[in-house]
Formats: structure tokens, sequence, C-alpha cells
């Protein structure tokens, strides 16, 4: 049993003011692999009034010592590469080749390119000859993060906030912490000065809570829930401090007559990766009438041929949900599903066969789903596809756009110039088309109840800054 109790804050570890043990579970066996402490007012005041008082100096620390002291984390995160893995692996349930490679992988792309997003950045340039405008950090800033991708979430606020000169406070999700103390521990090995990064453990109406409402906190970013970022933008409205929000989805992927042979199969293991445990999942499939015959045929064999099987062992196998909630949610709407009339083409109710211990879902693909049906319109966060046809061009832009939710939608066509078209008119942050990943840096956020922020490159620095206008020394 691991023992991680302590909380990182001012450049030491210290023990919780009134220690809460919580159990950490491998979603794997559904038993404690970890115990921790959550905190309460008096480690989070702690943790915040070190990064206050941290801030002066790292505001005004040269960039070319923040960028040094981040190139070194980079160093020290590359090196300890298999203790992350295996750290994910066992708190949210990553098979551990997925975890050695995007799970882990995802941090040291987005801090490799915020280093080069943050060398190009103008923090000061003049304006209409008359004026100075700086970026400046906004300063001290709580940081809650999810389970789902922990270190994925935890640089691409992190790392931003530490280039521009802000200081911090993690709350990582109480599910997935070990990977987040691990982390704070590289930035020990790394150098940073006390108080730039502080972590306290905790759950969100204890400590995520605190921070959100703390009047000493001058910007929280959260990934999370839509229902969780709705309650935190609450909480801050009393202070009016900055809110950063990255939320659900429930993402369109159209596929047009004309899209490529191997778009069906690609929507469908998309959506199954890290166990449909992704807000930007593509999990509403809509498909051209005159192909959907043959898309219902190639999805029900991709999602057949895509097996679960333990952490432990290498593959390309899908793993378990994260938790016994989160497998009790997926149940209920795969149940849902088949209660309102959808078809079951693969999967459906229970654990995969020969599996009777651990969270583990069968991937599940539904066909037939009309636009009222449950599964169409709200987040399941587990592998379930839903599938719909449409007609038209505008149907299907109408179907996308049908929706509380604006993070990714998805397009697939070889008609170039349908694809720009559909793509600008699709109500989202982010459009993938004919399966081209987003580059580097490219700015990650979504509209309506998906969130109000950006993460990533140049859009991402800017989250943590505060614009000033100086009259008079513009030249």
């Amino acid at each position: 049993m691991i023992e991680k109790r302590q909380f990182y804050i001012d450049g030491q570890w210290v023990n919780p003011a009134a220690p809460r043990d919580l159990d950490v579970i491998d979603p794997s066996t559904e038993e404690a692999c970890a115990v921790i402490s959550l905190g309460d007012q008096a480690d989070t005041d702690a943790a915040v009034a070190a990064a206050k008082a941290a801030f002066p100096d790292w505001a005004d620390t040269p960039l070319e010592t923040r960028i040094a002291l981040i190139e070194k984390l980079g160093e020290v995160y590359n090196a300890r590469r298999e203790e992350m893995a295996e750290a994910m692996r066992a708190e949210m349930g990553a098979p551990i080749d997925l975890a050695r490679s995007s799970q882990w992988g995802a941090g040291s792309w987005h801090l490799a390119g915020f280093l080069e997003a943050v060398k190009d950045f103008k923090f000061e340039e003049s304006y209409a000859g008359v004026d100075k405008i700086r970026h400046e950090p906004i300063g001290v800033c709580a940081l809650i993060t999810p389970w789902n991708w922990p270190m994925n979430q935890v640089v691409l606020k992190a790392i931003p906030a530490m280039a521009v000169g802000c200081t911090m406070v993690l709350k990582p999700s109480e599910i997935s912490p070990l990977s987040s103390l691990l982390f704070a521990e590289m930035v020990d090995e790394a150098g940073f000065p006390k108080g730039v990064f502080n972590l306290v453990n905790g759950d969100g109406v204890g400590v995520g809570s605190q921070l959100s409402s703390h009047p000493d906190v001058d910007m929280v970013s959260f990934t999370g829930s839509t229902r969780a970022g709705i309650a935190i933008s609450k909480a801050a409205a009393d202070t009016l401090k900055r809110v950063s929000l990255e939320l659900g989805g429930k993402g369109a992927n159209i596929i047009f007559a004309d899209a490529d042979e191997k778009a069906v199969k690609r929507g469908v293991l998309h959506c199954m990766n890290n166990t449909g445990q992704s807000c930007n999942a593509p999990t509403r499939m809509m498909v051209e009438r005159s192909r959907y015959a043959q898309a219902i045929e190639e999805a029900k064999a991709a999602a057949e041929a895509v097996t679960v099987g333990p952490t432990t062992e290498s593959g390309r196998h899908i793993g378990p949900v994260v938790s016994e909630l989160q497998f009790n949610k997926i149940q209920s709407m795969i149940e849902t599903g088949i209660k309102e009339g959808a078809t079951v083409l693969s999967g459906g109710l229970g654990r995969p066969e020969g599996v009777n211990k651990g969270y583990y879902v069968r991937p599940t693909v539904f066909a037939d789903v009309t636009p009222d049906m449950t599964i169409y319109r709200e987040e399941i966060f587990g592998p379930v596809l839903a599938i719909t046809p449409f007609d038209t061009e505008e149907e299907a832009v109408e179907m996308a756009n049908d929706t509380v939710y604006g993070l990714t939608n998805y397009i697939q066509t070889q008609d170039d110039a349908k694809r720009l078209r559909v793509a600008r008119r699709v109500r989202s942050g982010m459009v993938e088309t004919n399966g081209t990943s987003r580059a580097q840096g490219s700015p990650f956020g979504g509209y309506k109840q998906s969130g109000n922020g950006r993460e990533g490159g140049a859009w991402g620095i800017e989250e943590f800054c505060e614009v000033k206008a100086i009259s008079g020394c513009g030249t």
C-alpha cells in the first residue's frame, strides 16, 4: 500500500492540518492501491499564502530563468516516465502501454509545445507609437484538474502559469492523485523556488470550493464536468476572479457518403480510446443515409474487435473505467438506450465475458439513435457510441449543433469545399477533419457549456496573463 498523506506547500512536504484518509482505488482490481489525505481550510490557506508570498519575486524573475527551470522539469519528467506511467495505470486504469505513450506523452508533448510558444510570445510591445502593451502574470492561480487525462491537464495549466510568472496551488482529482503527487516531486527536483508550485489534495466540495472562493486566489483554471464548472463559477463570482473552464462534450462525427473507407472504423476507435473517458470523444456518429447501412456493419465489426484487458498487460486493449460510480452511471445509460429503443450493435449491459472483477465495460455501439434519446443528448463518458442517419448537409449541421455542448466536432468528406463549409458552421471550439489531429499548440477549448477558455500554445499562455496599457512609452 502506497502512503501519500502529505501535501507540497512552500517548497516542502508537510502533514495535513487535520488528516482525513482516503483510499485510492485501482479500478482494475477494485482494491485500494494507495492512501492519501484530504485537506481542509487550514491546508488551503497555507498553500495560497505560500503562493501569494512567492508571487512578487517569481513574477520579476527573468523569463530566461523561468524557461531554464521548465526545461529542467521536462528533463526530470522524461527521465521518470515509467514511474509516471505506473501511477496513472494504478489510479485511473489506463492500460500500461497507453499510460506509457498517450497518458505520459501528453504531458511531455504539451511541455515542449509551451517552451516553443513562450520563446516567441510578446510579453511587451508598442501600440500606435504611443502606448506600451504588457502581458503580465495574473497572480495566484488555483489549478483544479480531472482524473481522465491527469498529466495532460496538469501540464496544460501548470507550465504556462509557471512560464508567465504566476504562482499556483494544484488540486488534482482525489480519484487520481498519485500522478500529481509525483509531478510535485519533479517540480521540487527541478529546483523551483519555494511557493511557486503547491499541491493540496482534496475533494471538490472541500478544497475545490475553498480555492474557488478564496480572496487571495486571482484565477481558477478548471477542467471537469459542466455541473462542477457552474458551481466553481458561482463560488468565484463574489471575488470576481478569472475563471477558465474546460468542460464536457458530446462531439458529432459527421460522415458524408464520400468519406474515406476507414472513416467509420477510425471514429469507433477514437470513441473507445481511453475507455471513452475523454471530453472530446466523437460519441455521436452521424452518417449520410446512403452510406448508413454499410456504416452500421463497419461500426459493429470495429467495436467487436476492441478488446478489454488488464491494465498490467501490454497491448492495444482498453482498460476499466475509473470508478464504481462511473461504471454504474454508464450501465444506467446503456440500459436507458435499450429502453428508449436504440438498436444494440455490439456490447451492452454488464462486464465483458469472463470478467467478474474491475470496472470493465463492454464496448457498446447503438444504431438507429434519434435526437430525442438520452444517449444522444447526455455525455456518457464511457465506451459507448450512438449512430444516427442524416439526409442532407443542412440537417447534419443542425444535428451537430443540437446540443448544449460545443467542444469538438469531426467531419469526414473528400470534398474540400464542403469540409470547410461545414467546419465553419458547426458550433464548437475545435473541428477535426478526415482523421487529422490538431497541431501542437493549437487552442483547446469549447463553446457553450463546454467552457470558456483555451489551453495550449500562445492561447494557453494568454489565459494566465493580465493586459496592461501604459501611455507615453510606446516608442
